[in-house]
């Protein structure tokens, strides 16, 4: 919605007896893989040249140029209907070759800059990996939704309401920054630990080995880097299909073809407005697209999630819809909007005070509750479970762990191999940086929602309890993406708790969750990165400068993007106002709007408490609380069934979390492959795997990018789309699907029954 025996962190499924070599560590080095984690074994070097040139000419140009021209294209597309998501992975891919013909072209004269006694080199030598790696640092940053964006666009196309050009400036920074402050404080936790081994991070470190190590090509076979370059030509040409030709196969639904006229059939087989059954894609694009890549996400982890979602969909969901809990057939099986009583979308105007714009009390009452489709008002129960499970998990799971690294961390005495060399060859970042930094920001904060007359309605409180919330949320919530790969967000807490303490102020709300929530996530992305520098051997000071030079330039360019879209295309993010076939449809900031008036306007209290239709949610907290227990105790008291370490009740309970926007035909598609890669494929051909399965990841990412791309400006931008037929579509045609069944109902283009 708007996501191990070994110190208890990691499954035993990934440990061998006799760790696979693939000769990482050289005849004559002193030190010894001993990471506890196979796959970092397999796949981090343990060789370090503290010697290289890292923050160089050539680091800063390709870096900030990466950094904004990504920033500029996924807010460009991010607005569209067919949203499209370009990661880092292509920049890492494209700034290779320009890294070394610069190096071969440019002069090695050395500059001084004038007044300074400063000078630098535009050609320092080769084209080393580490320059590659800070690179992709910067298009990460730039490659990084900023989601306080989200808040502009609702202000400005949906509410259509006008907000001070600094403000929305400095809140697009702040929520950005205010995470330096929480990785500074748990760095040592989640990177210098061995055991927080960050999985996602694995696919750029085979990535950076394939494109920089010199490899011998087995007989036979490919070298990896001939392997990624087969894989990426072969996305690259495929992706023509789905994204241009026959947009139909991002999600295929047969059982609707099948049965045409009944609303229930199309309910059970749509893959995007319905339950799945049977609905697969063609598309690489709808296996990874809301989800990440199932390749980088470990085994267990996969087989949680897929617990959690078959469990939701196909159990919870259809008795739910089918015994009316909640009057569910009024309303679609499947929906992010909010509708009125007799099943027709909610007319906001009606409870929202134009010109204070706050809540409309008397207007509330003279309308309509507001109503939820069945889906969205349990998946915000699971989302209450999902939290209260991530803390009961982590301090039965991982408290003593945590416990003795904390002390560990004082004595300075635990590290694998990659934190010896770290600490051997590099100086620490100074913990004043991260606080002084984390002041400052604090106080723009501040500036930007007490100043410009209080548009964003949030007091200084507001910003104070929300930075408690990041802070309290940080480790537990770090722990499960350091070792699972998925991260649970804060977002409906911090909705719920501005909601209860400030209510009808639908502002306040999404600028509290904005703070609150982003500001942890910035600090799960800066401690990420922080890891990838970890492996990678990059100078702790070169990584904090480039992660903040990114963050303002990339915050910088969402913004302005966004500005410009909103102010110069007409009737933006308004489908019914919006010329025929016009891309500009928002669907991600129409799941934020809806947000903001459940949350916002209505308020918890007449959504979730006394007053409102679903209070029964609550008891979802006290089931997340207690879920992972039992768990535990049977993990402690038959310690020879290593299965049931691996049962993960914060993600089984967060299974179905992505939806929506994701959708079922979204979790099909990316559990079949995850599986059958991370269980089959890793099991009975271990040595493949462990060669190829990150950068066949990387390759398959990195060429729908550039098809995407390649596509959009030199056909779609011009309107030239594919021939019209019935597969051009970006549907699955099932129409009857978001219908309603209770009687008397009538929705337009639906029967009534």
């Amino acid at each position: 919605m708007e996501n191990q025996e070994t110190n208890g962190v990691v499954p035993l499924s990934y440990q061998t007896e006799k760790p696979i070599s693939l000769s990482l560590e050289p005849e004559n080095s002193d030190e010894i893989n001993d990471s506890p984690i196979e796959q970092v074994r397999l796949t981090v070097p343990i060789t370090d040249d503290p010697s290289l040139p890292c923050l160089t000419f050539r680091t800063w140009l390709l870096g900030i140029v990466s950094c904004a021209l990504l920033a500029f294209l996924n807010q460009f597309f991010g607005y569209r209907q067919n949203a499209l998501y370009i990661s880092s992975v292509s920049a890492q891919i494209v700034v290779l070759p320009i890294g070394m013909l610069m190096a071969a072209k440019l002069p090695n004269k050395m500059i001084r800059i004038p007044a300074t006694k400063w000078s630098f080199s535009m050609n320092p030598g080769p084209f080393n990996l580490k320059e590659h790696v800070l690179i992709t640092i910067f298009a990460n940053s730039g490659s990084n939704s900023v989601y306080a964006v989200n808040i502009i666009t609702i202000v400005k196309a949906f509410y259509h309401r006008g907000i001070h050009l600094m403000a929305a400036l400095l809140l697009t920074q702040t929520t950005q920054m205010l995470g330096y402050g929480w990785a500074g404080l748990f760095r040592k936790f989640l990177v210098d630990s061995p055991y927080m081994w960050w999985p996602n991070n694995l696919v750029q470190v085979s990535l950076f080995r394939a494109l920089h190590d010199v490899e011998k090509r087995p007989k036979g076979g490919l070298t990896r880097l001939q392997f990624f370059l087969m894989v990426l030509a072969s996305s690259f040409a495929y992706y023509i299909v789905p994204n241009y030709l026959f947009p139909s196969i991002t999600a295929l639904s047969f059982v609707c073809w099948i049965w045409k006229d009944s609303v229930t059939a199309q309910q059970i087989g749509s893959g995007l407005g319905g339950l799945g059954v049977g609905s697969f894609a063609l598309d690489w694009s709808t296996v990874a697209g809301f989800l990440g890549s199932p390749l980088a996400t470990p085994g267990f982890a996969i087989a949680n999630i897929m617990v959690g979602f078959c469990l939701v969909l196909y159990v919870l969901i259809p008795i739910a819809y089918w015994t009316n809990s909640y009057e569910a057939k009024k309303f679609p099986i499947f929906s992010a909007h909010v509708f009125d009583s007799n099943g027709q979308e909610y007319n906001v105007s009606a409870i929202l005070n134009e010109t204070t714009f706050q809540f409309n009390e008397q207007g509330y009452d003279g309308y309509s509750k507001i109503n939820l489709s069945i889906f969205f008002s349990y998946a915000y129960g699971l989302s209450f479970a999902t939290l209260a499970a991530t803390l009961s998990h982590v301090a039965l799971f991982h408290g003593r762990s945590i416990w003795q690294q904390t002390k560990a961390t004082f004595q300075d005495k635990f590290g694998d191999v990659h934190t010896r060399l770290m600490k051997k060859n590099y100086e620490p970042v100074p913990q004043w940086w991260f606080y002084t930094l984390l002041m400052v920001v604090l106080a723009l904060a501040m500036l930007t929602c007490e100043g410009f007359g209080g548009q964003l309605q949030l007091p200084y409180w507001g910003v104070l309890l929300a930075m408690g919330l990041a802070l309290l949320f940080t480790l537990p919530i770090g722990v499960i993406t350091a070792t699972t790969n998925q991260q649970p967000g804060l977002n409906v807490i911090t909705e719920l708790i501005i909601g209860y303490m400030y209510p009808g102020k639908p502002l306040a709300n999404v600028a509290f969750k904005t703070y609150g929530y982003i500001s942890m996530t910035q600090a799960i992305m800066f401690l990420n990165d922080f890891k990838l520098g970890h492996y990678m051997k990059i100078p702790p000071k070169s990584m904090f400068i480039v992660q903040l030079v990114g963050t303002l330039v990339a915050s910088s360019v969402y913004f302005s993007t966004a500005w410009w879209l909103l102010t110069s295309v007409e009737n933006i993010c308004q489908p019914s106002k919006l010329p025929e076939g016009s891309p500009w449809t928002c669907p991600g900031d129409d799941v934020f709007y809806s947000a903001s008036i459940i949350w916002g306007v209505a308020g918890p209290l007449r959504m979730f408490g006394r007053l409102g239709l679903y209070s029964k949610m609550n008891y979802f907290f006290l089931i997340g609380l207690l879920a992972p227990l039992p768990v535990w105790i049977l993990s402690r008291k038959f310690p020879e069934h290593k299965f049931i370490s691996l049962i993960h009740m914060p993600i089984i309970l967060g299974g179905a979390g992505a939806m929506p926007p994701a959708r079922a035909v979204n979790y099909i598609c990316w559990g079949c492959v995850g599986l059958f890669f991370n269980f089959y494929v890793y099991r009975r051909y271990r040595g493949w795997w462990a060669r190829h399965n990150y950068i066949l990841s990387a390759g398959l990412d990195a060429g729908v990018a550039f098809m995407a791309i390649l596509c959009y400006f030199t056909l779609q931008v011009r309107d030239i789309n594919g021939m019209r037929w019935w597969g051009l579509e970006l549907d699955d045609h099932c129409p009857l699907a978001s219908c309603p069944t209770a009687p008397g109902i009538e929705v337009e283009g639906c029967p009534v029954f």
